[in-house]
């Protein structure tokens, strides 16, 4: 039913409350992961859905079921969203959210939900909503409010024309979106299209412009991934296309981030393509567990490996027996299926069994865990407690450091 909105403004605890979200497109995946940080049970109903939800699930942080809407999925929600392709689905769940009683906002048509997602600016722990009756201005509304707050002193989103036409390869950092750069987010703000993995920060895709074009090229270990040579093309087009594309991702693009590839890609084809390095998961989720990589007297180097290939695999690079004879700290990445091997090697190679060792699951996120033992039973570890990626391993004296920070966000 569409009808005039003069929305009442309110703020939804979602705490442990059971949310619904028909349909696994880019919608949802701006939508979920602002609902699961507001604490919500989310039930996600879709035959398909992207890679970076498909991350979420997992992970466990959500519960999906692969298969088209049915009458009755709504029973004991509290908020709905309604987000397919087709909007006669779209309909029948707005009416059956009616009937129940339950809020619910339609992705399709604004205004034929009983509820409206508001265009969102936040600034640290200030959340700043703007609604209106059309979505057009509700976005020009909330980027003037945007800009009043950066001329009090903090950024706005804006399209710079200079811009367009032009890629930014940027580093999203450990996951956390407030371990973004104020650079990166600034350019982000900015963007027409975002290209974006599943590690990257999600909360900031939320308050993009609803005309931002998200691509999501999200890389799941050894699952399906949007080809390298695909994610490069789409830079290129939509660039040559006259939009300012921003390639966002977890970590720092230089690192294990293929970025040069995509950077080379860009030159090849005269796209002007710069660079806003990232906050390295690498010696980032170390230091948010309490682990310096370096400390004085104790270690004089630090080893960055990737471990997405086991020892003695025709296609690694690494000389594991070399690394095991030196004495400072290894940290690897994506290495957490091969860990079993890597430890192995590295005993095998010189290092000794009872070598301190640390594995961090999810750094800088609201469920990261983190857990010390020694090279010699560290797969066991990882077995133990059913560590899955995203996570990190270091191998050292410094990760036998007492805990001398306190964990998680101040």
């Amino acid at each position: 039913m569409t009808r005039s909105v003069n929305p009442y403004p309110v703020g939804l605890d979602l705490e442990g409350r059971r949310v619904v979200v028909i349909g696994g497109g880019s919608v949802a995946q701006r939508r979920v992961p602002v609902l699961l940080e507001s604490g919500a049970a989310v039930h996600l109903v879709s035959p398909d859905i992207t890679p970076t939800l498909q991350g979420l699930v997992d992970a466990g942080r959500l519960r999906w079921e692969a298969r088209e809407y049915h009458t009755g999925d709504l029973d004991g929600a509290w908020y709905v969203v309604a987000a397919t392709k087709n909007s006669l689905v779209n309909a029948r769940v707005a009416a059956e959210a009616e009937q129940n009683r339950t809020f619910c906002v339609r992705a399709d048509a604004v205004n034929s939900g009983s509820a409206t997602t508001p265009a969102v600016i936040r600034r640290d722990e200030m959340v700043v909503a703007v609604l209106t009756g059309d979505r057009a201005r509700t976005v020009e509304a909330r980027d003037i409010v945007a800009k009043a707050l950066t001329d009090a002193g903090v950024q706005a989103p804006g399209v710079d024309e200079q811009l367009r036409g032009t890629v930014a390869l940027v580093g999203g950092g450990p996951g956390a979106d407030d371990l973004l750069t104020v650079r990166g987010r600034r350019l982000l703000s900015s963007a027409d299209v975002v290209v974006v993995d599943r590690l990257a920060p999600q909360r900031p895709l939320s308050e993009l412009r609803s005309d931002v074009e998200i691509i999501d090229a999200a890389k799941i270990p050894y699952g399906r991934s949007m080809a390298q040579e695909a994610i490069n093309q789409v830079l290129v087009d939509r660039a040559l296309a006259g939009k300012f594309v921003v390639r966002l991702k977890g970590g720092d693009s230089f690192l294990y981030g293929r970025g040069y590839e995509e950077a080379q890609a860009c030159a090849e084809a005269g796209v002007p393509c710069t660079v806003v390095p990232g906050v390295s998961s690498a010696l980032s989720v170390p230091a948010l567990a309490g682990i310096p990589v370096t400390n004085r007297g104790m270690t004089h180097e630090v080893t960055i490996v990737s471990g997405h290939l086991p020892p003695g695999h025709p296609g690694s690079l690494v000389q594991w027996d070399a690394l095991a004879r030196l004495r400072g700290t290894i940290v690897v990445l994506m290495g957490v299926k091969n860990t079993p091997k890597i430890a192995e090697a590295l005993i095998n190679g010189g290092r000794a069994a009872d070598t301190p060792a640390a594995v961090i699951a999810d750094g800088s996120l609201e469920d990261e865990v983190s857990y010390r033992c020694t090279l010699g039973n560290l797969a066991e570890t990882i077995s133990t407690h059913d560590v899955r990626p995203p996570a990190i391993v270091v191998v050292g004296d410094v990760a036998g450091l007492s805990q001398a920070t306190v964990a998680g966000k101040p």
